[in-house]
């Protein structure tokens, strides 16, 4: 199959170019496009084929859930047998955004969209080319993040074209995206509003809005015998080739551990590298490192972490060492991504 790309200006969108896109989607085959978290592999959320080609385009396991992409309130009606007061209140308080939610489904969701799960997720995107493709589609477009399962998600179209050309239709190329990270998602089910993937929005900002929340303990764990009531709960995501090593503990103690395994590492042959924050960079003498943000400016940080993530495997690295960025509004959502991607790999220091 051959991929086709299109750029396309989320200032000045190219109607064309959607509508392109669009008939792709009607007729079964799937898009990536950009949203403001990740780029998205989209298609047909309705149609249980296009839903089973996501998933094998992305070599993901069908029990894992596919988010909904809509782009009109009254579309929640349609895909929820209910819909409670919560989702409303969120809804205007969040949406278009960062946020999912997952409800009871409706009949007309088919089970290869949600994994065979009786409860759908929905998200309205905030970005105007996800938006434009889901209104001149006129179809709800289930989309989970357009990489190969288990990578860095992309946050670019040549992130995309790296893991999935050849295997989708188009990529529609509308820039990098502006977060970084997936939308936070908030289960409605539950008796209390229960966060199964951190993001943009916090468990406080979920307070505020509802009176209360918690977060899934899930989460911080890995547990292969739940099975994921959303994406990213089970499975290694965000992984790149090279191996990652979380290093926690005091700022001091976690930079001589650091460099001494690096050490250790780099005697042993292995080419290592440093993951660390703007504000350490000069911590490191003789050391490869990557600085993902700095600490102070955590937005920086959550939209370069897939980034610099994939540019491990571009350098060939064999190990990295990591520091934790534990910051005041996205820290959770950052090492909940590092954590995965390091399969859990802690090392106290």
């Amino acid at each position: 199959m051959e991929t086709i790309v299109r750029r396309i200006d989320p200032r000045r969108i190219d109607p064309s170019a959607v509508e392109e896109a669009a008939c792709v989607l009607r007729r079964g085959g799937l898009v990536a496009f950009p949203t403001e978290t990740v780029y998205g592999l989209g298609g047909d959320a309705l149609d249980p084929g296009a839903s089973a080609a996501i998933y094998a385009a992305k070599g993901r396991p069908s029990d894992n859930p596919l988010i909904v992409h809509i782009a009109d309130l009254s579309a929640l009606e349609r895909l929820a047998s209910s819909v409670p007061d919560a989702a409303w209140r969120l809804a205007k308080a969040c949406w278009p955004g960062p946020l999912t939610m997952i409800l009871p489904k409706a009949a007309c969701v088919p089970d290869q969209t949600t994994g065979g799960l009786p409860t759908v997720a929905v998200r309205f995107p905030s970005h105007p080319v996800a938006r434009a493709l889901i209104e001149a589609s006129g179809r709800y477009i289930a989309a989970p993040s357009a990489n190969t399962s288990g990578r860095p998600s992309p946050t670019c179209a040549r992130h995309v074209e790296e893991d999935l050309s050849g295997r989708i239709d188009m990529i529609l190329d509308g820039g990098e995206c502006e977060i970084g990270l997936e939308s936070t998602i908030v289960d409605l089910t539950e008796d209390v509003p229960t966060i199964l993937r951190p993001g943009y929005y916090a468990e406080a900002d979920i307070r505020r809005i509802l009176g209360s929340a918690r977060t899934d303990p899930g989460i911080l764990r890995e547990d292969s015998n739940v099975r994921p009531k959303a994406p990213g709960m089970r499975y290694r995501h965000y992984a790149p080739r090279a191996k990652i090593v979380i290093v926690e503990g005091k700022p001091d103690d976690v930079v001589r551990a650091i460099l001494t395994e690096v050490r250790k590492e780099t005697a042993a042959g292995r080419k290592t590298a440093v993951l660390c924050c703007g504000e350490h960079e000069g911590l490191y003498p003789d050391v490869r490192i990557f600085s993902a943000g700095h600490l102070a400016r955590e937005e920086e940080i959550a939209h370069n972490l897939y980034t610099t993530l994939r540019r491990f495997d571009e350098e060939g690295i064999d190990t990295v060492y990591s520091e934790a960025f534990e910051t005041p509004s996205l820290g959770s959502a950052i090492m909940n991504r590092l954590l995965k991607a390091a399969g859990h790999t802690v090392l106290p220091a």
